[in-house]
């Protein structure tokens, strides 16, 4: 398959590549990718979107030999397992798994960024989040530490993994039908970065204009919101 190569951040992220250079074990490595971006904290830099999207369209040009229909299962269940496990996390480790410093990777901003997202959508949060990156992966361990209800918890992460998993790899495999989406798979895998980021870039903009408020008041404590979130009946 002839691509346009543009630089797409470190080679290591780069999708397309962690497909091709996976070989025969392609599936397996995007569905232990897809389980740690969506369970464990360690896995929030991964590019879960654009992976789900060239698993899809690689399908299409026959390079990925894995059929549709059980890609899509998979990578839905490996997404809804990395929601339960990272639940589990949280409710058993507590608050104190956000109580970490700082360092290259992991960032307190991170954190209150999920805090602001859960406060402004409540239960609904975990369907919303799965196409907001980073926030995807706290915000599992976040309903845990919060001690949400765990069917309501588990309603939410089944609808929000069907919608992310399939919905994605099925735009990656309808587009990759079209020549030019072929031909420029990395050029589609920016855009689709752009557009992971424009909904943090608007919670960043709209967070900024409320500290300039002076009725503005610091976020609660997590589990407290979290209990709110979960008994507002939405």
């Amino acid at each position: 398959m002839n691509t346009t190569t543009v630089a797409l951040g470190p080679e290591w992220l780069d999708p397309l590549k962690i497909i091709e250079s996976l070989g025969p074990y392609a599936l397996i490595g995007i569905l232990l990718i897809i389980f740690a971006e969506c369970g464990l904290l360690v896995g929030f830099f991964f590019p879960g979107d654009s992976l789900l999207f060239t698993a899809g369209l690689l399908v299409a040009a026959g390079t990925l030999d894995t059929p549709l229909w059980l890609l899509c299962l998979l990578v839905t269940a490996a997404a809804l397992l990395g929601n339960l496990v990272g639940y589990w996390i949280g409710r058993k480790a507590g608050p104190p798994i956000f109580e970490r410093g700082e360092s290259r990777l992991f960032k307190q901003e991170y954190v209150d960024k999920t805090f602001a997202f859960f406060d402004r959508y409540g239960a609904r949060a975990i369907v919303l989040a799965r196409f907001v990156p980073i926030v995807r992966t706290f915000i599992t361990v976040m309903a845990g530490v919060g001690k949400m209800n765990f069917r309501r918890y588990l309603t939410y992460s089944t609808i929000g993994g069907i919608l992310w998993g399939t919905g994605v790899t099925l735009l990656g495999y309808f587009l990759g039908q079209f020549e030019f989406v072929k031909n420029n798979i990395e050029l589609i895998l920016i855009a689709i970065v752009v557009v992971s980021v424009i909904p943090i870039g608007f919670e960043l903009l709209r967070e900024r204009s409320r500290r300039r408020d002076p009725r503005y008041d610091e976020p609660n404590e997590p589990e407290r919101v979290l209990r709110e979130d979960v008994a507002d009946t939405d």
